[in-house]
Order: C-alpha cells, then structure tokens, then sequence
C-alpha cells in the first residue's frame, strides 16, 4: 500500500520530546496536538484527526506493530468502558486545569519557577539544561514545563499499556479521544434534532 504523508506524522510525535528535551519551550508546539483534534470535531463533527493524523497513535502502530513490541494481546474491556474512558479525562482534565493554576500563580509571582518535569504526577524530575532563565516571563516557561510533562507521562501509559496489550491500547481511553468523540455526538445528535427546512411556495 502506498504510503501518503501523514502516514510519517510518528516523526512528529518523536520530533517534539527531542525538541523539548534541550529546549522546553518547544512543548507549546504540542498545543498543536490539543487545538486541531476539537477544531476537526467541532467544525467538522469527526474523529479523522484520531483516525488518520494523529502521530502518537502512528507511533504506538510503528513500536508495537511494525518493530513488534507488543505482545499483541486482547486489550481488557474495562480499559475501554465507559466508566474508565470518562472517569480518566475528568482526571486528565482536573491535571490540566492545575497545570494551568500552577502557571496562573507564577505569573501573579505566587510561585517561583520549578525547572522540572513532573511524571505521573508525582515524581519530579530536574530538568534546568533545557531552559536558561530569563528567555521568557517565568509563566511562559512553566507552563512549558508542565505541558511537556503532561504529554511525556500520557506517552509514557500510552507505551506501557502498548506493551502489554495491543500497539494502539491507550486510542481506547485517551482523553482526546473521548472528548472529542463526546463532542461529535453533541454535534450529531444536534443536526438530527433540528427541523427541516419547509418548502417556498
């Protein structure tokens, strides 16, 4: 089959840790991966982001299907229930709004800039070769050093559950995914509730 060119997004996905590992501001780029799946659902009520140019998807394809390593086995039902899928974005999300709160209090100077990355959590990690102080307003960098910390630990469950189950497990229960196909089916369920349009005599 031959290959079109958002069959290589993976090289993005590999491309922005890399980015970020020697400079943190290049993890607003990943707003990229935020902002273009809603405007796909919102504006054209479908998951084609998801289903054809999502790069970390491809790269869970490529590590666990192409260089097998995966071991390829049924994905358990509770991962992709419902209770699990929502329950895991309001998590997400609950994250996402306190990494917003964390950069809100440094930009007030509440809180002093941490140069450290945060995975799963809980585990900080130094992270200061990747940021001279002083490039940006200390909130610009916090940020960055927070939503490169949310997308590190999200592909990091993304690659463990691709180990042990199928390549693309984590596509059952990403939040993103979720979310966005919630809002497909508000937009659905809106377009059949509306009346027809009556003929002109």
């Amino acid at each position: 089959m031959r290959k079109r060119w958002y069959d290589y997004l993976w090289i993005w996905s590999i491309l922005f840790f890399a980015l970020g590992f020697f400079n943190i501001l290049f993890a607003w780029l990943g707003l990229i991966d935020f902002l273009v799946p809603l405007l796909f659902a919102i504006i054209g009520g479908n998951k084609m982001f998801c289903n054809r140019y999502c790069g970390r998807g491809q790269l869970f394809s490529v590590l666990g299907g192409t260089l097998k390593f995966s071991r390829n086995k049924k994905v358990p039902g509770w991962l992709s229930s419902k209770w699990f899928r929502y329950g895991f974005l309001a998590f997400f999300l609950a994250m996402f709004g306190n990494m917003l709160f964390q950069t809100w209090l440094v930009a007030r100077g509440a809180n002093s800039l941490t140069e450290a990355i945060q995975l799963f959590w809980t585990l900080k990690l130094p992270w200061d070769w990747a940021y001279t102080a002083g490039m940006v307003p200390d909130w610009v960098a916090k940020f960055s050093f927070g939503f490169y910390s949310l997308m590190l630990t999200s592909t990091l469950i993304g690659l463990i559950v691709m180990a042990l189950y199928k390549p693309r497990t984590w596509c059952a229960f990403c939040p993103m995914g979720t979310m966005t196909q919630g809002i497909c089916k508000i937009k659905r369920d809106k377009d059949e509730s509306a009346p027809l349009p009556t003929a002109h005599e």
